[in-house]
């Protein structure tokens, strides 16, 4: 804090005028006004925040424990059209059952900001957040990402493949899976974007039809299974290999314990993220806990909380080169090389490949996925 902001504190002659002043503003506040303003507030409502996704459990904890103000945990198994639903469902409630904060998928973000139902909040580490993965008022910021990765049963592939083009070796007959329908499932979606990102040395206007060419070519070769890949067709030996989110994927190691082995590659070229964001209830009981909370979530110790559950947070790039991420945790992660040339798809740009990829997958590949 600066040496005008703390006058300015210290002019105040209570903590009411700190946690007035402090809402409806879209810029972070001077830290130990905003702490004193939660405080007297005295509680955070969440939602959809089970604790063994992405670490949430040790945050909770963590954020309680930093500060003394006690999180109302919503429906964990929520998602984020509950979320958003939940936000509508409590506008003129400022009981328990109103949420403060939201955790959903990108997509959420702006048609929830076009409803009314957020407020603006810059962290004070917002200039490290992409501007692909934020809206440019503070309505909505991207918090963490998975990168689609390929998931090897490491006891029956003998070297895994380093790059998508890879896939398509005669090495890998019948072991190439995806974890959902492409004519559905988000994850499968992007995963056949990224295929096509890759072929197309990054020209985005041409993935989605160099994805679906990419899949063809496999299907042809016998190297697609049409199967959802799990963790149990992995150990299985029904799909050796499975295009999922990074940190599924190194979830499933640490679940499986060694039986068999896998190993979590993260391919060379075509590296896509998908990003969740958080956002403020524009009706939030709480709304300096709610600050308070993003700013948590936003730091070193937050950050790093979320890459403890194998979900990258946004700041990830700027943690590693200021070596602040434990070298314990870097061991279990793929190198941080891996994640140099993430790729942020744009809303725009994703909704164009669910519409191309869904449509024409059939006609395309051929390949009944289920």
């Amino acid at each position: 804090m600066n040496r005008t902001a703390l006058a300015r504190l210290l002019s105040m002659s209570t903590v009411v005028g700190v946690a007035a002043a402090g809402v409806g503003s879209a810029s972070a506040a001077p830290l130990d006004a905003l702490i004193a303003a939660a405080k007297q507030e005295g509680q955070l409502t969440v939602i959809a925040l089970p604790h063994d996704w992405c670490n949430y459990g040790q945050l909770v904890a963590g954020f309680q424990k930093k500060y003394g103000i006690k999180i109302n945990e919503l429906n964990p198994d929520a998602g984020s059209g509950d979320e958003i639903e939940s936000i509508k469902a409590n506008k003129g409630n400022k009981g328990p059952q109103a949420p403060d904060v939201i955790d959903v998928g990108l997509s959420f973000g702006p048609s929830a900001k076009a409803a009314g139902l957020l407020q603006p909040y810059k962290v004070a580490t917002w200039n490290a957040i992409p501007a692909e993965s934020k809206d440019a008022d503070g309505y909505w910021y991207g918090d963490y990402y998975g990168v689609l990765s390929f998931e090897v049963n490491a006891d029956m592939i003998d070297k895994a493949p380093s790059d998508w083009s890879d896939l398509q070796k005669s090495d890998y007959k019948n072991a190439v899976s995806l974890a959902g329908d492409p004519r559905s499932a988000n994850q499968a979606i992007q995963a056949v974007y990224a295929a096509g990102l890759s072929q197309s040395k990054g020209d985005a206007s041409k993935a989605d039809q160099a994805g679906l060419k990419f899949f063809a070519d496999l299907n042809k070769s016998g190297n697609f299974v049409p199967v959802i890949g799990k963790a149990a067709s992995l150990a299985q030996g029904t799909t050796p290999i499975i295009v999922r989110w990074d940190y599924n994927a190194l979830a499933d190691r640490d679940t499986l314990k060694g039986n068999p082995k896998v190993n979590v590659v993260i391919p060379k070229t075509g590296v896509v993220a998908g990003v969740y964001v958080q956002a403020i209830s524009a009706y939030a009981p709480h709304p300096n806990a709610a600050k308070l909370w993003m700013e948590y979530l936003y730091s070193d110790e937050g950050q790093i909380g979320w890459l403890t559950g194998y979900c990258h947070p946004m700041r990830y790039n700027e943690l590693v080169a200021g070596k602040k991420v434990p070298q314990a945790l870097l061991d279990k992660l793929p190198p941080p090389s891996s994640y140099k040339n993430v790729v942020f798809p744009t809303l725009p740009q994703q909704d164009a490949s669910k519409d191309t990829i869904t449509k024409h997958w059939n006609d395309a590949v051929g390949a009944n996925v289920k």
